[in-house]
């Protein structure tokens, strides 16, 4: 299977906010974006394992 390619609206979204990470100081604030991004990146996979799921015949 290809890779997912981003859109270029995507691409310079996620450019824009990693120059906001690289701009952030708080350790805190940082330490709470990563926790937001590892809930995030869990949620894609679940959603992501039940639409195929949903895609195979029972």
């Amino acid at each position: 299977m290809a890779p997912i390619e981003l859109t270029m609206a995507q691409i310079f979204e996620v450019e824009r906010l990693k120059r906001d990470i690289d701009a952030q100081s708080d350790p805190e604030a940082l330490r709470a974006l990563a926790k937001d991004l590892l809930k995030a990146w869990f949620s894609e996979r679940a959603s992501t394992i039940q639409a195929i799921q949903d895609q195979i015949p029972s």
